[in-house]
């Protein structure tokens, strides 16, 4: 009994997306190139919303914050799958393995609420304008933010103590691109009924909840600008529609994946890529580009950037 329940698997052989070469060369370069992009993209969010003064308002606050767990959410993993697109021996040590659980869990939480609390700003300053300053004053935002990294924590944190103690005795593969909660459980030597409803109840019931949540806010918003101006209603209407996009390709695989945890779909690892890679570089074009005062701000902080080292 005590040499079964230690666990003998010391790493993971990850099968990625597919088996075709060519097209693991192509996804390589298209991967890599949305990293980079990923990274870049959203560090220029951070730090323009940081460092102009006239960004200091709740709405870039949360942008600004989305923008950094973006940044760490891509990079959680990203780096491994495009090393591993080019070797041959996919594998992960153990220890790697659950410490990408527990990031993906843990910054997927974090964006998960941080996207609620954006819906929820956007619901003030929209359909109670007058009472916005009062609603969303600094505190609010500070509590809106550590709300979020502690609901990613606990998230996390709950979760990962029922797969990491599981008796690890073989098989060792991993058909994903990553290591997440459903594949690995399946791989232990015991019944894993109990896990499934721990996962269920936990990741499939917080990406449904914040789903719901955010729909809810947007439908709100969406009968409120009804009695404004048309053109300030298609513009909202353009705008909406856009973070709506992003959101249901965020939560849309969430709720695939983690509701049926078990149900052995191959279209699972095609599922995370989205909230992996697409989503990360999503955010920063639905969220950044198609807003005129943060485009200014980024031109003037380059600007600035520019005189200092000619100056130099």
């Amino acid at each position: 009994m005590e040499q079964f329940n230690q666990s003998q698997v010391s790493e993971f052989i990850l099968l990625g997306l597919i088996s075709s070469q060519n097209i693991q060369f192509l996804l390589f370069a298209l991967f890599s190139v949305t990293y980079v992009i990923t990274v870049l993209g959203n560090l220029l969010i951070v730090v323009t919303v940081f460092c102009t003064p006239y960004l200091n308002t709740p709405m870039y606050f949360l942008l600004g914050n989305l923008s950094f767990v973006d940044m760490t959410l891509a990079s959680f993993a990203t780096p491994k799958i495009i090393l591993n697109l080019v070797k041959k021996h996919k594998t992960i040590s153990f220890a790697g393995c659950f410490t990408q659980i527990f990031l993906l869990h843990f910054l997927g939480g974090v964006e998960m609420v941080l996207l609620v609390s954006m819906s929820y700003d956007r619901y003030v300053a929209i359909c109670k304008p007058l009472h916005y300053t009062a609603i969303m004053n600094k505190r609010v935002c500070i509590l809106l933010v550590v709300t979020s990294w502690f609901s990613g924590l606990l998230h996390s944190g709950l979760q990962i103590p029922f797969v990491v103690n599981l008796p690890f005795c073989g098989p060792n593969v991993v058909d994903s691109i990553f290591c997440d909660l459903p594949l690995v459980t399946k791989l232990a030597c015991i019944d894993t009924y109990v896990v499934q409803i721990v996962i269920v109840a936990n990741s499939g019931m917080i990406s449904l909840s914040c789903f719901f949540i955010l729909l809810i806010s947007y439908s709100l918003i969406l009968i409120t600008i009804r009695s404004h101006s048309s053109v300030g209603q298609s513009k909202a209407r353009s705008t909406l529609t856009a973070h709506i996009t992003v959101v249901i390709l965020f939560f849309g695989p969430c709720i695939f994946i983690y509701i049926w945890p078990f149900s052995n779909h191959s279209v699972d690892k095609f599922l995370a890529v989205f909230y992996t890679i697409v989503t990360p570089i999503l955010n920063p074009i639905i969220y950044t580009l198609r807003n005129k005062e943060m485009k200014a701000a980024m031109k003037k902080l380059w600007g600035s950037f520019v005189s200092s080292r000619q100056d130099t």
